[in-house]
C-alpha cells in the first residue's frame, strides 16, 4: 500500500514562492483548506475502517474457529440434532403430512408440469 505523503498540518503550513502574475493567494489558500477537511475526513474515515475490518477478522476467526471441517460434533450439528429429534418428539409426523410435504416440494420444483 502507498504511503500518504501530504497531511493536513503539511498541506496548511506549505508555503508558495509568488510570482509577478501569480495565482491569488485568497483563492489558493481557500482551495487548501477544502482539501484539508478533504484529509481529515478520509483520515477519519480510513481509521473507522481499519477497526471495522479488525473487528470482522476477529468474528471471523470466532466463526470458523465453531465450524471447522473435521471436528466432531460442532455446536451447529449439535443443535441441528437438538432440533431435529425434538420435532420428531414434540409432534407425531404422519404419512399423510410427509405426502402433503413431498407434493409441495415436487410443485415447487416442477411448477406447471405436474398440473398438465
Amino acid at each position: 500500500m502507498t504511503s500518504i505523503i501530504n497531511t493536513p498540518k503539511t498541506i496548511f503550513e506549505k508555503e508558495f514562492k509568488k510570482v509577478m502574475r501569480g495565482y491569488d493567494q485568497r483563492e489558493v489558500d481557500e482551495f487548501l483548506d477544502d482539501v484539508i477537511k478533504d484529509y481529515e475526513s478520509y483520515a477519519s474515515l480510513l481509521t473507522e475502517l481499519r477497526e471495522e475490518n479488525e473487528q470482522l477478522k476477529i468474528r471471523l476467526e470466532k466463526v470458523s474457529a465453531q465450524l471447522q471441517p473435521g471436528r466432531s460434533g460442532s455446536s451447529f450439528e449439535q443443535q441441528r440434532n437438538a432440533d431435529s429429534q425434538r420435532t420428531l418428539r414434540d409432534s407425531p409426523v404422519t404419512n399423510f403430512d410427509i405426502l402433503k410435504r413431498i407434493s409441495r416440494l415436487e410443485k415447487e420444483v416442477f411448477g406447471k408440469q405436474i398440473t398438465e
